[in-house]
């Protein structure tokens, strides 16, 4: 057998497809709540912003490593045991925030949190290019997955704040998300996946994910998405303390805007489900990041005044290029190899995701608790993704890969 093979007639597609939606759901209310969680956090433990950003960076560590040492167990073990693995770290972690009291114990749970995360999702990502017979049905599907994962970023922090309003502990998100996972558990076992298989001399180990790395397909959407990430991660983690000090006319905003943000990003991906059927994906990725740097520009230039109107709206066109990015860059590899190439680009994702937030806090503390200097670095790093994408819609290097993996 030279390629792998699944059959379809083994599973169910919708059922799988809204099992992977509600995973992304889940999670989501907890890592993109994770601004929210630092204000709470920087105020009741009196730390300062590179203290406090530890709660972003510890869960992408766990991320991280979960991800590049452990995204070969979704192709070994199987996309069923590999979901209900990550699901059981991350919810046994999750409901273990009720008993904590120090800042450390949180950190803590928080990594283990991630390596669920990664666990999980990569063998969500591994599922959904199981079930989707050609590139453009995963970007597709992608998008919409992603749809569901902004629905769940705009239901944490919404959560935090009705918890907060009635006197609870914001701790109480981490067991909400414990009881929606146990709940995925169930459906996670009981749910039919496809069968897999793969040619008989290729090893599936920790070595060929390392060797992956190198591959120009992999290592290219990488690096796009860790640009990507970079740049979002300054809205979801430190927008909240930069408009802290705002007193313009916009001031009801200023509790609203990350919802703001996550809705309109929510509602683009749902979008982008119609949109990628009627322009090229490179051409949309272009001018989505041209708009985003626009964006960015202009709140920089017109400070908290403009910013507090111009960061919620980059959601708007932030919306499409993760799901995107990911999905294409998976789908330049065999099913066989599709945990794999997930972990790498998680990986990746993590390491964006956990050190450019931390990078923006040293920078702002560095210049007396100034979160300006933070976006400062967000809007270089915004206008290195626009050259990068300008430059794969100009040659449009995995064209030619993508079309024969479609065809096989």
């Amino acid at each position: 057998m030279d390629k792998a093979t699944s059959s379809a007639a083994t599973h169910n597609p919708r059922a799988l497809r809204m099992l992977t939606c509600m995973m992304f759901l889940m999670f989501a209310m907890t890592t993109d709540a994770i601004g929210t969680v630092i204000a709470r956090l920087k105020a009741e433990f009196t730390l300062s912003l590179t203290a406090a950003s530890a709660v972003q960076y510890a869960t992408m560590i766990g991320v991280g490593a979960g991800a590049i040492l452990l995204g070969f167990l979704a192709d070994s073990l199987g996309r069923r045991r590999t979901i209900l693995f990550g699901l059981l770290l991350f919810g046994g972690s999750s409901l273990c925030f009720i008993f904590g009291r120090q800042f450390g114990l949180f950190v803590f749970l928080l990594l283990i949190s991630g390596l669920g995360i990664a666990i999980f999702k990569i063998g969500a990502l591994a599922l959904v290019g199981d079930i989707s017979p050609t590139s453009e049905q995963h970007t597709s599907t992608m998008n919409l997955i992603e749809g569901f994962f902004g629905a769940g970023a705009i239901a944490g922090p919404l959560i935090v704040t009705l918890l907060i309003a009635h006197g609870l502990s914001w701790k109480w998100l981490y067991v909400v998300a414990a009881a929606v996972c146990a709940g995925l558990m169930l459906a996670a076992f009981l749910v039919r996946y496809p069968k897999l298989t793969h040619p008989l001399e290729e090893q599936v180990n920790l070595g060929r994910t390392l060797r992956m790395t190198a591959n120009p397909y992999a290592l290219g959407f990488s690096l796009l998405i860790m640009l990507y990430v970079a740049v979002e991660n300054s809205i979801t983690v430190w927008m909240p303390t930069y408009l802290l000090g705002y007193h313009g006319p916009a001031i009801n905003l200023v509790a609203y805007a990350l919802t703001v943000f996550f809705v309109l990003r929510a509602a683009g991906r749902f979008l982008g489900v119609w949109l990628l059927k009627v322009m090229r994906w490179t051409t949309v990725l272009v001018l989505l990041s041209g708009a985003i740097l626009c964006c960015f520009v202009i709140a920089m230039l017109g400070g908290q005044d403009a910013a507090i109107y111009f960061l919620p709206l980059t959601g708007l066109f932030m919306s499409m290029v993760y799901p995107t990015l990911n999905s294409k860059g998976i789908s330049c590899f065999p099913r066989f190899e599709h945990g794999a190439v997930a972990g790498v680009i998680l990986f990746f994702t993590a390491v964006a995701a956990g050190f450019a937030p931390l990078a923006m806090a040293a920078l702002a503390d560095a210049h007396g608790g100034n979160v300006r200097y933070a976006f400062g670095l967000a809007t270089v790093l915004a206008a290195l993704l626009f050259i990068g994408l300008l430059y794969n819609w100009w040659r449009d290097p995995a064209q030619q890969r993508l079309q024969e993996l479609s065809q096989q």
